[in-house]
């Protein structure tokens, strides 16, 4: 069981899963089995979700980006049953994210259906966090029209929407019809155009689809309980956030943010579970 494992073992466990490997991977690697690797994620991913739950409050962004990330958990939305409705959750799921482009944090995640109610849920998350008035910008998905109104008392908010060209071959294949071009379009308030963009958090999707193997497509590495998934998404944004120095920043997103002193180690995140644990921010 994970509680009997020493902390250099857990320390071994946890660096293996943010740099991406898979469960059984880290099993290979450790020595250790894939269900007390699971439990050992479930305990270091609540402690981290927490954590940041606590610390990540006041957060002064000028401009934050939003976009949301797909992947399934248990099996793809078009072979779900009504049997496997009924027993758990399963089909597409969406991750939101919301990235303050000048310092990089991460501010909030929320891992749901990609709708109105899951959108308005993630966004007043973020409004709670955030010190100012902000500039948003989304994609052009409806959902957003009625959350972000419904989140933000006042906010600058713009839409970026991609035009893509209309390519059966491009339909067929595994990526994207090809994008055309973009249009910015002004919702609320006074969002000024030159930071209407959704570059880094669009970049962001990508550091998950890396450093999370459930993320990886065409592979059997997804997640089969939805509880794994939401503890694999807090600990990789724990390390993102707190312990991985940015390569433009040369500091962790946190310690721009001023939320963070120093760079954390695996052994302090892991030492978050640790009830007797003492980690300086």
């Amino acid at each position: 069981m994970a509680n009997v494992l020493s902390m250099a073992k857990k320390t071994a466990i946890i660096a293996a899963l943010v740099e991406g490997c898979s469960i059984r991977a880290t099993s290979r690697m450790t020595g250790v089995a894939n269900g007390t690797i699971l439990t050992l994620l479930e305990t270091v991913g609540t402690a981290c979700a927490e954590y940041q739950n606590r610390a990540i409050r006041n957060v002064a962004a000028k401009r934050v980006q939003v976009d949301e990330i797909w992947n399934f958990c248990y099996c793809k939305q078009k072979n779900m049953t009504q049997e496997i409705a009924e027993t758990r959750v399963a089909g597409d799921v969406w991750t939101f994210t919301a990235i303050d482009t000048d310092t990089k944090l991460v501010i909030s995640w929320l891992v749901g259906r990609r709708d109105a109610g899951c959108a308005t849920e993630f966004l007043q998350d973020v409004a709670g966090r955030l010190s100012n008035r902000i500039q948003l910008t989304t994609d052009g998905h409806k959902m957003y029209l009625t959350a972000v109104g419904t989140s933000f008392d006042g906010i600058d908010y713009a839409q970026l929407h991609k035009v893509y060209g209309n390519d059966p071959e491009g339909q067929q294949r595994y990526s994207p019809a090809q994008c055309l071009g973009t249009l910015k379009r002004a919702v609320y308030g006074d969002p000024e155009p030159r930071h209407i963009s959704t570059s880094y958090v669009e970049r962001q999707n990508l550091n998950m689809r890396m450093g999370m193997r459930r993320f990886t497509r065409l592979t059997n590495a997804f997640s089969k309980k939805i509880d794994n998934l939401i503890h694999s998404v807090a600990l990789f944004h724990m390390h993102y956030n707190f312990a991985r120095v940015h390569q433009t920043l040369r500091v962790t997103p946190a310690m721009e943010a001023g939320l963070s002193s120093h760079v954390w180690s695996i052994f302090e995140i892991v030492s978050l579970a640790s009830p007797s644990a003492s980690v300086a921010a």
